[in-house]
């Protein structure tokens, strides 16, 4: 296999996966140890990954840059974050993922007195100086495009905490479920929800019907759903059906 040959197939492993450990990519790839790192100093040279320890991940655009998501869709994420902060009540424990629209229930429950955990650096830098806010950021591989602490130590740090509510957003929603963009990112998310008592995905309407790389979980293990009004009727039904509480903002 040509240098170039083996360093795309890496690539391509890391994207589909998110992170790799070195000795499967060994594996997969057919190359000896020493080849396979020789080729991972050139991607993390490159900005193409991030060397982990045991192994890389994916730092290209697999996920958007996170200026570029939060430009999309603007106004229903400010009407679909108001919503969602009210459901939050004072004194309450809650998870908030990376997403940008997370970010804007982070900006609605200033002044609220609440404990939040997130592994999101802009969400935390949003809170880290409200007096009323107990802030607990979780650690990890923090993910270049978009601020977020992922993979291994991220999911360990998870198993010790128990939340109220979850606030999630997603990349795509369909029949089978909720998915996202990134293998690891998902794992997180995965470990995020067996960690709270109940979970609110909020979603803009244009990710219904969509599916993207990861799969996180099937519908009924969301408890509730906040969207804008752009949501179809179908979609409406669907969700009452799987016994998803959905709450649907006028963003006009």
């Amino acid at each position: 296999m040509l240098v170039e040959e083996r360093r795309a197939k890496i690539l391509n492993i890391l994207e589909n996966k998110g992170f790799t450990s070195l000795q499967d990519l060994v594996d997969l790839v057919e190359a000896s140890e020493s080849t396979i790192r020789r080729d991972l100093e050139h991607l993390d040279g490159i900005g193409q990954i991030r060397r982990t320890r045991g192994g890389a991940a994916y730092a290209g655009d697999s996920l958007w840059a996170f200026e570029d998501r939060r430009s999309h869709s603007t106004r229903e994420k400010g009407q679909i974050a108001k919503a969602a902060a009210e459901l939050i009540e004072p004194g309450e424990t809650v998870l908030l993922d990376g997403g940008t629209t997370t970010l804007e229930v982070a900006r609605e429950l200033i002044g609220k007195p609440l404990q939040v955990v997130t592994n999101s650096l802009p969400v935390a830098n949003l809170l880290v100086n409200q007096p009323n806010i107990e802030l607990v950021m979780i650690g990890g591989y923090l993910y270049p495009k978009t601020g977020v602490a992922l993979g291994p130590l991220s999911v360990a740090a998870l198993s010790d905490i128990r939340a109220r509510r979850l606030v999630i957003s997603v990349g795509g929603i369909t029949e089978k479920g909720l998915f996202n963009s990134n293998a690891l990112l998902v794992a997180t998310e995965q470990k995020m929800i067996e960690a709270a008592d109940e979970v609110i995905v909020v979603s803009d309407s244009s990710k219904f019907g969509h599916s993207a790389l990861a799969h996180l979980c099937p519908l009924d293990v969301v408890d509730r759903m906040v969207v804008d009004s752009g949501i179809a009727d179908e979609w409406r039904g669907l969700l009452r059906n799987s016994g998803i509480d959905l709450t649907i903002v006028d963003a006009a």
